[in-house]
């Protein structure tokens, strides 16, 4: 018989840890971390399986939370109809418009503290979000973080209502799935001894 949380780490051992295996391709941890990035170009019309969609949120539930209240919950649109009602709010990014699934996280509208008088669903929702950018990486698809457009003009509740999200619930981040019609690459990033640095901020020479 397995021991407590044994069955948990296989599937993160599945997921991320280990290698995952697309199209014959092999990718671990460290491969999807440097392949990741925004992608805002156009999605071909591959529809994705449910299989990769549940592996890919599973990631994201998978991911820490503060006071292991695990927060955020999710919601996996891949009904064509639906589909296409989200695809028209957003006509000027082609990812949105083009995708074939969206995963769209979920927080509480108004959070309750878990520890002494904070919350922490923001940061909650991010590490699920960014364990999921790398399972969507390492499965051979793309994806972007939508958060901004989602706070102009009423876009998370308008969303929200499309998938019957609760009163005291919110679209915190859309993300729109599938896969990439063009090549696109992680952006240059500053490196590291300039953002990082041992045991001093701005140290030099170790």
């Amino acid at each position: 018989m397995p021991m407590p949380g044994q069955a948990a780490y296989r599937g993160i051992h599945l997921i991320v840890t280990v290698s995952m295996i697309r199209f014959g391709n092999k990718m671990n941890v460290f491969e999807a971390i440097e392949k990741r990035h925004s992608y805002r170009g156009a999605f071909t019309d591959q529809l994705l399986p449910r299989q990769d969609l549940r592996r890919i949120v599973q990631a994201g539930i998978q991911a820490p939370s503060g006071c292991n209240k695990q927060t955020t919950s999710f919601v996996i649109v891949d009904e064509p109809e639906l589909v296409q009602r989200i695809r028209q709010l957003h006509p000027r990014n082609q990812a949105m418009c083009t995708a074939q699934a969206y995963i769209a996280c979920v927080v509480d509208r108004n959070p309750p503290a878990v520890y002494a008088d904070y919350q922490f669903q923001v940061e909650d929702c991010s590490t699920a979000t960014e364990n999921i950018l790398l399972a969507v990486t390492a499965l051979g698809y793309a994806t972007v973080w939508i958060d901004g457009w989602l706070r102009l003009e009423n876009h998370a509740d308008a969303i929200g209502e499309l998938l019957a999200l609760p009163q005291d619930k919110i679209l915190r981040i859309i993300l729109p799935i599938g896969v990439p019609a063009e090549m696109h690459m992680q952006r240059d990033k500053i490196p590291f001894d300039q953002r990082a640095w041992f045991n001093r901020y701005n140290s030099l020479g170790e």
